[in-house]
């Protein structure tokens, strides 16, 4: 389950420049389940899946979107830029 979008610096360069979005998630989630998701929610074909524990123990999933979807629409729609 996607808790919600991370919207720092770095992720805002992620999406600009490797069409990537930067999600916290539920611990108990996989990649599999994560692209699924975001597919459904977002109506996008996802490319790569990416997780990274940080050290406040949060689990943030790094969603590349195929060529042809744009990141920043998502984004947009998030309410992030």
């Amino acid at each position: 389950m996607i808790k919600y979008p991370i919207a720092s610096e770095k992720s805002m360069r992620m999406i600009e420049f490797d069409n990537t979005l930067t999600f916290v998630v539920d611990d108990r989630d996989n990649k599999n389940k994560i692209k699924k998701e975001v597919e459904k929610m977002f109506n996008v074909k996802v490319d790569d899946v990416r997780i990274l524990i940080d050290r406040k123990g949060k689990k943030r999933a790094f969603v590349k979107l195929k060529k042809g979807y744009n990141a920043a629409d998502v984004a947009t729609k998030l309410g992030l830029m």
